[in-house]
């Protein structure tokens, strides 16, 4: 049985105030779900923040991104290696924001999975489909592909210690979002996908829906077989907000 996973992403969001009283504000919701995993995804300048205000806390945390480097002269970029000093458990790669604002492509994508990996932090794998791909019915292609490029370099038993998280980008901060049998549909796809490669990695890697999952929605989706949780965007910035979701996995 996996595990639910409801991660945060706060984005390019917080001041020193609204962070300290959101993590403190989640405590309490975090502690009473002893049988869902909660994380957030902080902007980097506050992990230091996080880290302190998480001590002795069942809330997780990781970072939005990592560079594929471990050191060196990368200006502005953040080693897995300095992430996981500051006790991140989790990293975002391949975030659509990312693919599409830095042109990461698949291949580089791939080498931060890597590099992730390698300084023991938890790739959190994000893929999905643009509003033209999805009308076009190219879904199931496009998140092949992106599995794939993971694959083909790190090995499909590597997936097994990720998470992945399938974020439709036409329905990401525009209100809109897949219904629960769409969702569903895709998330059944990817594990299938992956079952291609190897059975036991497919049946165990959680797959978190990233679409604008919200607290009216959340019931409905977290209740399909293969969506293991919730990549959050804006509802993770609200306590109220994302204590109805956690509360809507903890059942």
């Amino acid at each position: 049985m996996r595990q639910h996973l409801i991660m945060g992403n706060w984005k390019l969001n917080g001041t020193k105030a609204s962070v300290e009283a959101l993590v403190e504000g989640l405590k309490a919701p975090v502690a009473a779900a002893a049988n869902v995993e909660v994380a957030v995804c902080a902007p980097v300048i506050f992990l230091g923040q996080v880290e302190q205000l998480t001590a002795g806390s069942a809330l997780k945390y990781g970072s939005q991104d990592a560079d594929v480097h471990t050191s060196g002269a990368f200006t502005g970029e953040n080693s897995p290696v300095m992430l996981k000093e500051f006790g991140c458990k989790y990293a975002l790669v391949g975030h659509s924001e990312r693919r599409t604002l830095h042109a990461e492509t698949d291949a580089v994508v791939a080498a931060k999975f890597v590099a992730i990996q390698a300084a023991d932090l938890v790739p959190v794998l994000c893929i999905g489909e643009t509003l033209e791909q999805f009308e076009a019915n190219q879904t199931n292609a496009v998140v092949e592909a992106q599995l794939k490029a993971v694959i083909d370099v790190a090995g499909i038993e590597a997936l097994a210690k990720s998470v992945i998280a399938y974020e439709p980008v036409w329905a990401i901060g525009t209100g809109k979002t897949a219904t629960p049998e769409i969702a569903q549909a895709v998330h059944a796809h990817i594990r299938a996908y992956l079952a291609g490669f190897n059975a036991d990695v497919a049946a165990k890697v959680q797959v978190l829906y990233g679409g604008s999952m919200n607290a009216a929605n959340a019931a409905d989706l977290l209740a399909q077989a293969d969506i293991d949780g919730g990549l959050i965007g804006g509802a993770s910035l609200k306590v109220a907000d994302f204590t109805a979701i956690i509360e809507a996995a903890a059942k």
